[in-house]
């Protein structure tokens, strides 16, 4: 887990090594998870952690649990208590918009109060699949079929410090391996999840039916989405040349067009990807295929 992160991090050229990064923990396994990764991968961590006041005790629950959680690493703490309904009936918006827009509008001015890099928050790949899948419900452009980014400015004020995703990587199910079995760490539950009249949470229900394979297409396509709305926009990106590579080799199936741009990028001559249509051969920076 901590080397996969860890090469995700500097692929997508997320943090610079021992960068000081705010880290926001619910207290769920996913941002215990981050914490952890990061922490162990030798970042300065900061903390920051929203009570919503939504759950009545369970709220201060998880408050307490993370307290005591980044005070076991030595690390500082910052905990922020709103008033999430008032808020959202003076806007006359949704719960959900309200403390999305509390959150990381909060977010912002720790983090530069902080001189934090970045803001890490715990999406995963089952959270990119959800996003995906919500968006093409409602109907979407390529930019909504993209899903989230790895790194991108704040959501709701659309500045920096920006917001990365370290843990678009790995999946729920293997976040929770990681922390049970390996590392013997414990979270907390959020007892709303468990609600499918909430319509992420019953598209969440429909996604755990689907296995890790059909999990990693959807991510797989959200992110070549991504790149070609670098290329409809002009932008170089990884994204791009990611969704470049997936179009050349297109006739030939491979199963991991990301693998093979890794092994370009490095160089790594004489490395094989078998594919339904051919053998791809890494030649430097370029590619022979051998029928």
């Amino acid at each position: 887990m901590l080397r996969r992160v860890q090469q995700y991090i500097r692929a997508h050229e997320l943090l610079t090594q021992g960068a000081r990064v705010l880290v926001c923990v619910s207290g769920g396994a996913d941002s215990v998870a981050l914490l952890d990764v990061l922490h162990r991968g030798g970042y300065e961590c900061v903390v920051a952690h929203c009570n919503f006041h939504l759950r009545c005790e369970e709220s201060d629950r998880d408050e307490v649990f993370v307290r005591d959680e980044v005070k076991r690493r030595g690390l500082t703490c910052h905990v922020q208590d709103f008033d999430t309904k008032a808020y959202a009936a003076d806007r006359n918006m949704s719960i959900e918009l309200a403390a999305r827009e509390l959150r990381y509008r909060w977010f912002e001015q720790v983090a530069r109060e902080e001189h934090c890099t970045a803001i890490a928050v715990a999406h995963h790949q089952n959270d990119q699949a959800e996003t995906v899948v919500m968006n093409l419900l409602r109907g979407a452009g390529l930019r909504g079929l993209g899903g989230m980014r790895a790194k991108s400015v704040n959501p709701v004020t659309g500045s920096e410090p920006m917001v990365i995703r370290p843990l678009l990587c790995t999946t729920h199910d293997y976040i929770v391996h990681y922390l049970r079995d390996i590392r013997h760490l414990s979270w907390v539950e959020d007892s709303t999840n468990s609600d499918t009249t909430i319509r992420r949470n019953a598209i969440r229900a429909w996604l755990n039916e689907r296995s890790k394979g059909e999990i990693e297409n959807i991510c797989a396509t959200a992110a070549y989405m991504q790149g070609y709305a670098d290329i409809q926009d002009g932008q170089q990106s990884r994204a791009r040349a990611l969704a470049e590579l997936y179009e050349q080799l297109r006739a030939y199936q491979p199963k991991d067009v990301e693998a093979i741009y890794e092994a370009m990028q490095r160089g790594e001559s004489g490395k094989c990807f078998q594919t339904p249509h051919g053998t791809l051969v890494v030649r430097k920076h370029s590619l022979e295929v051998r029928g």
